[in-house]
Protein backbone atom coordinates (compact mmCIF):
# COMPACT_ATOMS: atom_id res chain seq x y z
CA UNK A 1 0.00 0.00 0.00
CA UNK A 2 1.17 3.53 -0.62
CA UNK A 3 0.85 6.69 1.44
CA UNK A 4 -2.17 8.13 -0.37
CA UNK A 5 -4.69 10.76 0.59
CA UNK A 6 -7.45 8.34 -0.44
CA UNK A 7 -6.24 5.78 2.10
CA UNK A 8 -6.21 8.42 4.87
CA UNK A 9 -9.66 9.66 3.85
CA UNK A 10 -11.15 6.18 4.22
CA UNK A 11 -10.45 6.06 7.97
CA UNK A 12 -13.44 8.18 9.12
CA UNK A 13 -15.75 6.30 6.75
CA UNK A 14 -14.72 2.93 8.24
CA UNK A 15 -15.13 4.35 11.73
CA UNK A 16 -18.65 5.65 11.09
CA UNK A 17 -19.71 2.37 9.46
CA UNK A 18 -18.42 0.42 12.49
CA UNK A 19 -20.28 2.74 14.89
CA UNK A 20 -23.50 2.18 12.97
CA UNK A 21 -23.02 -1.60 13.38
CA UNK A 22 -22.38 -1.15 17.13
CA UNK A 23 -18.83 -2.46 16.56
CA UNK A 24 -16.66 -0.55 19.05
CA UNK A 25 -13.40 -2.45 18.35
CA UNK A 26 -14.05 -1.85 14.63
CA UNK A 27 -14.58 1.85 15.30
CA UNK A 28 -11.07 2.01 16.80
CA UNK A 29 -9.43 -0.48 14.40
CA UNK A 30 -7.38 2.23 12.66
CA UNK A 31 -6.13 3.77 15.93
CA UNK A 32 -2.56 3.32 17.14
CA UNK A 33 -2.36 1.53 20.49
CA UNK A 34 -0.79 4.71 21.96
CA UNK A 35 -3.35 7.08 20.42
CA UNK A 36 -4.17 10.41 22.09
CA UNK A 37 -7.91 10.97 21.74
CA UNK A 38 -9.52 14.17 23.06
CA UNK A 39 -13.27 13.62 23.33
CA UNK A 40 -15.82 16.40 22.91
CA UNK A 41 -16.48 16.93 26.62
CA UNK A 42 -12.76 17.03 27.44
CA UNK A 43 -11.90 13.45 28.35
CA UNK A 44 -8.51 12.41 27.00
CA UNK A 45 -7.87 8.75 26.27
CA UNK A 46 -4.22 7.76 26.08
CA UNK A 47 -4.62 4.33 24.50
CA UNK A 48 -6.87 2.49 22.09
CA UNK A 49 -7.72 0.04 24.88
CA UNK A 50 -8.99 2.83 27.17
CA UNK A 51 -11.03 4.37 24.35
CA UNK A 52 -12.62 1.02 23.48
CA UNK A 53 -13.54 0.32 27.12
CA UNK A 54 -15.18 3.73 27.55
CA UNK A 55 -17.04 3.58 24.25
CA UNK A 56 -18.36 0.06 24.85
CA UNK A 57 -20.05 1.54 27.92
CA UNK A 58 -21.38 4.54 25.94
CA UNK A 59 -22.71 2.46 23.03
CA UNK A 60 -24.29 0.06 25.52
CA UNK A 61 -26.13 2.83 27.38
CA UNK A 62 -26.67 6.51 26.48
CA UNK A 63 -25.67 6.15 22.81
CA UNK A 64 -27.19 2.70 22.25
CA UNK A 65 -28.74 2.48 18.79
CA UNK A 66 -27.33 5.84 17.68
CA UNK A 67 -26.16 6.26 14.10
CA UNK A 68 -23.51 8.52 12.62
CA UNK A 69 -25.04 10.27 9.61
CA UNK A 70 -24.42 13.05 7.11
CA UNK A 71 -20.66 12.59 7.23
CA UNK A 72 -18.56 14.99 5.24
CA UNK A 73 -14.83 14.92 4.58
CA UNK A 74 -13.63 18.52 4.76
CA UNK A 75 -9.98 17.90 3.86
CA UNK A 76 -7.15 15.41 3.94
CA UNK A 77 -3.52 16.31 3.44
CA UNK A 78 -0.12 14.67 3.73
CA UNK A 79 1.90 17.25 5.64
CA UNK A 80 5.23 15.42 5.40
CA UNK A 81 6.25 11.89 4.45
CA UNK A 82 4.50 9.53 6.85
CA UNK A 83 2.32 12.20 8.53
CA UNK A 84 -1.11 13.41 7.50
CA UNK A 85 -4.20 15.21 8.74
CA UNK A 86 -7.86 14.51 8.04
CA UNK A 87 -10.82 16.71 9.00
CA UNK A 88 -14.29 15.19 8.98
CA UNK A 89 -17.75 16.17 10.22
CA UNK A 90 -20.70 13.99 11.19
CA UNK A 91 -24.06 14.07 12.96
CA UNK A 92 -25.35 11.72 15.67
CA UNK A 93 -28.85 10.43 15.07
CA UNK A 94 -30.53 9.02 18.14
CA UNK A 95 -33.09 6.19 17.96
CA UNK A 96 -36.50 7.41 16.84
CA UNK A 97 -35.15 10.59 15.22
CA UNK A 98 -35.35 11.44 11.54
CA UNK A 99 -32.69 14.14 11.69
CA UNK A 100 -29.93 14.83 14.24
CA UNK A 101 -30.44 17.80 16.56
CA UNK A 102 -28.43 20.80 15.39
CA UNK A 103 -26.29 20.54 18.54
CA UNK A 104 -25.33 16.92 17.78
CA UNK A 105 -22.95 17.57 14.91
CA UNK A 106 -19.28 17.21 15.56
CA UNK A 107 -15.98 17.56 13.78
CA UNK A 108 -12.92 15.42 14.09
CA UNK A 109 -9.33 16.34 13.37
CA UNK A 110 -7.19 13.25 12.84
CA UNK A 111 -3.41 13.15 12.89
CA UNK A 112 -2.40 10.00 11.05
CA UNK A 113 1.00 8.38 10.76
CA UNK A 114 2.36 5.70 8.47
CA UNK A 115 3.11 2.55 10.50
CA UNK A 116 3.41 -1.05 9.40
CA UNK A 117 2.50 -0.20 5.80
CA UNK A 118 -0.75 1.62 6.64
CA UNK A 119 -2.13 4.87 8.02
CA UNK A 120 -3.05 4.76 11.72
CA UNK A 121 -4.62 7.44 13.90
CA UNK A 122 -1.98 8.81 16.28
CA UNK A 123 -4.19 11.61 17.64
CA UNK A 124 -7.82 12.64 17.29
CA UNK A 125 -9.76 15.61 18.59
CA UNK A 126 -13.53 15.32 18.54
CA UNK A 127 -15.40 18.61 19.05
CA UNK A 128 -18.99 19.78 18.75
CA UNK A 129 -20.01 22.08 15.93
CA UNK A 130 -21.96 24.87 17.59
CA UNK A 131 -23.17 28.16 16.17
CA UNK A 132 -22.08 31.40 17.79
CA UNK A 133 -25.68 31.91 18.88
CA UNK A 134 -25.72 28.52 20.64
CA UNK A 135 -22.36 29.19 22.29
CA UNK A 136 -23.62 32.57 23.55
CA UNK A 137 -26.73 30.89 24.97
CA UNK A 138 -24.58 28.31 26.77
CA UNK A 139 -22.35 31.03 28.18
CA UNK A 140 -25.39 32.83 29.56
CA UNK A 141 -26.16 29.73 31.64
CA UNK A 142 -22.83 29.77 33.49
CA UNK A 143 -22.50 31.09 37.01
CA UNK A 144 -20.85 34.47 37.34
Amino acid sequence: MEQSIEAMSAIPIRMYEAWNRGDVPGFFADFAEDVLFAELEGTIYRSRTDAITAHEELLGTVLKGSQLVRSELMFARIVSPGVGVVHSRVGILMPGEDEPASTRFSMQLFVVVWRDDRWVVAALENARLLSLKTMAALESLTDE
